[in-house]
């Protein structure tokens, strides 16, 4: 019998599972850089994110792990990878591995990322990805951004 795939498009009967982990993940990863609980714990919030990730054209860059529930999530727009993320419970599981190789088979080639963020940009550069010198802010803040690009 043959396994069936783990990555699949997202649906609408994801988006709340999806909201769960962005909105956790993003807590324990950014609270510290952006240092803004108003947003973190007011702002940040699982309905909310649901409501915004139903919206069918956001819905339809979606893709998500799936071995018997949603581990992981990976946003991608044309060649750009928005967003990837894995629930923090399965992080180290090879989820977030399996999730870069989806995208890099479907085209993706530049993604951007924090600056602070030294373990997701180590991460990025295992997966053949390197900085550039492109930079830009995080909207609305002095966080930087990197640009990254997958080598050839």
């Amino acid at each position: 019998m043959m396994e069936r795939e783990k990555i699949r498009k997202a649906t609408a009967g994801d988006v709340s599972r999806i909201a769960e982990i962005l909105v956790f993940v993003k807590r324990l990863n950014y609270r510290a850089i952006f240092q803004n609980d108003a947003y973190s714990f007011g702002v940040l919030q699982v309905l909310p994110v649901a409501r915004e990730y139903e919206a069918p054209e956001l819905l339809d860059c979606l893709w998500v792990y799936d071995d018997g529930f949603v581990k992981g999530m990976i946003h991608i727009e044309g060649n750009e990878i928005k967003e990837l993320y894995v629930d923090s419970f399965f992080q180290g599981q090879g989820i977030g591995a399996e999730l870069m190789a989806f995208a890099k088979g479907h085209g993706a080639a530049f993604l951007w990322v924090i600056e602070q963020n030294k373990k997701a940009i180590r991460f990025y550069e295992r997966h053949g990805f390197h900085k550039t010198d492109v930079r830009q802010y995080e909207e609305g803040t002095t966080v930087g951004l990197v640009r990254m690009e997958r080598r050839d």
